[in-house]
């Protein structure tokens, strides 16, 4: 830089000198030169040393440099979306038949779930339907000399009753839910010699009854389902709520 510098002046020196001279032509020699003041040249030091200097001079004597504080935009505060709880889902149950000393069972467990007013019971009337058979007989002579009789004649389906009571030794010759269907049986037992077959209206013995079950969680459910293990004959089935 400093050999830069003088060629410079060097150079401004001899340009001064060529003006001065009246080398130039009349339109040059017309504009006018300023003198330099040569006392008042200072040589700029651009060594390592004084640029480091002129760096030195721009941090603060701490050596942090203090850095402007960025703004930064407030943003809208998070909210939490609202937890929407899930329904639980409710089931509905129907379980029967139960009768006789297995509804007083099934009765004494179902009173430990406390169901209240999700349960309630159907009762269904003893099933009404009919029969073919042979009146009572006397005694017990009489029922096995019929019995010899009917095989005789190829009846080989036949039932004694041996319940007490008013059809105590009859014989019975079939069950059917129409009367059509008892009907057309005894027509055929006529047909083959059975005289004494009647027909008859059969009632059930016992009524049955039915547990309804509504809007059960998944808890009392299970703990119905562990119920009807023991008792597997009657049929614990899922039904559509209203």
């Amino acid at each position: 830089m400093k050999i830069l510098l003088g060629l410079l002046i060097a150079a401004n020196l001899i340009l001064f000198g060529v003006m001065k001279s009246g080398v130039l032509d009349d339109g040059q020699a017309n504009q006018v030169v300023l003198p330099l003041n040569e006392q008042k040249i200072t040589l700029l030091d651009m060594s390592k040393s004084a640029e480091e200097g002129k760096l030195e001079s721009l941090v603060p004597a701490s050596g942090v440099v203090a850095v402007p504080p960025v703004e930064v935009a407030a943003s809208a505060p998070l909210v939490a979306a609202p937890q929407v709880a899930k329904a639980e889902t409710m089931s509905c149950f129907e379980w029967g038949e139960f009768s006789g000393t297995e509804l007083d069972r099934v009765h004494a467990m179902l009173k430990k779930l406390q169901l209240g007013d999700k349960m309630t019971q159907r009762d269904t009337a003893p099933a009404i339907g009919y029969w073919v058979y042979i009146p009572p007989l006397n005694n017990k002579a009489e029922v096995n000399q019929k019995v010899v009789q009917l095989k005789a004649l190829g009846v080989t389906e036949y039932f004694v009753v041996q319940d007490p009571g008013e059809w105590f030794n009859a014989i019975s010759l079939g069950v059917f839910k129409t009367r059509e269907s008892a009907q057309n049986h005894l027509d055929g037992l006529r047909a083959q010699k059975v005289i004494s077959a009647q027909l008859g209206e059969r009632a059930g013995k016992v009524k049955s009854t039915t547990f309804v079950f509504t809007g059960l969680n998944a808890v009392t459910s299970q703990k119905l389902a562990d119920l009807q293990k023991n008792f597997p004959v009657n049929t614990l089935k899922n039904t559509t709520c209203h």
